[in-house]
């Protein structure tokens, strides 16, 4: 296998989440061994997407450089991810990139516009070597050695339409645009009106977010899937884990995870070169990872 880029520039507007103003945002090719970039195109400012260069996980997962920053980032990298893209640069004239439908499915038909091309250089993997864990009380993000890549997540919330429930992705692109694109983001009514009252999720609506009060679904069009919110879980947390820089083989399992743990995770991963090892797929038997990334 070989890296990847898109074989055309592809934009779209939408509203940003936070501000809610239009953000113009589009993908361009890059060069091989070139890896994800973001460019703030308002202020002049690149931001490779490396973990040192996270600066907020609170909401959302946020990269900045030299005190500017791009949020909400993560629907966007699920998709990239999801679609094997090594090589891409993604220019943004906001500090946010747009929120769509709260899904990363606006983002895959993006991707299919633009097409994968295939270049010379070829395709680095990390596979996962050892068990790493990051635990906070009762919740916790792990990944573990696994000759194929699933991620195994669980969520708890006093909440009569989610409970408890669990999805587990096998992971193959088809899979993730099957069963995990369309997932929205979720919140509650009296998280909404509290984030507003700070001047935070102004171009949150119905349009974009899935919005629950004390007992039901305040969407008129109801759920996706039954377990939409574990599904969306999953969605956020391939998004967060592209910030490892590469495609990865091993099974990531959670409880109750969030971006920061997400965040806590790839950074203890990547301390310890022992954790992992980088192999090029050209010397390697590739043919279930084609069919993964096919």
């Amino acid at each position: 296998m070989y890296q990847t880029t898109i074989k055309k520039a592809v934009e779209l507007v939408g509203i940003g989440l936070h501000k809610g103003s239009p953000v113009r945002l589009r993908l361009e090719p890059l060069e091989q061994n070139s890896g994800i970039i973001f460019y703030r195109s308002d202020v002049n400012v690149s931001i490779p997407l490396i973990p040192s260069n996270v600066v907020d996980t609170k909401m959302a997962t946020v990269i900045g450089k030299d005190n500017h920053v791009i949020s909400t980032i993560e629907h966007l990298l699920s998709a990239v991810y999801a679609y094997g893209i090594d090589n891409l640069r993604v220019i943004v004239d906001a500090d946010e990139v747009p929120v769509m439908d709260g899904s990363s499915a606006s983002y895959c038909m993006l991707l299919d516009e633009a097409g994968i091309k295939e270049l010379d250089a070829p395709k680095k993997i990390m596979r996962i070597k050892k068990d790493i864990i990051i635990q906070e009380g009762d919740k916790y993000v792990k990944l573990s050695p696994s000759p194929d890549l699933r991620y195994d997540f669980t969520i708890k919330f006093a909440h009569p339409v989610i409970n408890q429930q669990e999805f587990v992705l096998e992971f193959t692109k088809e899979n993730y645009k099957n069963e995990i694109a369309r997932a929205r983001t979720f919140g509650f009514l009296h998280e909404v009106q509290y984030l507003r009252s700070k001047g935070l999720a102004l171009g949150g609506s119905l349009e974009n977010a899935i919005v629950l009060d004390d007992k039901k679904v305040l969407n008129p069009e109801g759920l996706r899937f039954t377990d939409e919110f574990v599904r969306h879980k999953i969605l956020d947390a391939i998004g967060d884990m592209s910030l490892i820089g590469m495609n990865f083989i091993g099974n990531y399992e959670a409880m109750a995870g969030s971006h920061d743990l997400n965040h806590k995770l790839t950074l203890a991963l990547l301390k310890d070169a022992q954790n992992y090892e980088v192999i090029e797929l050209v010397s390697e038997k590739t043919a279930e990872l084609e069919k993964a990334y096919a």
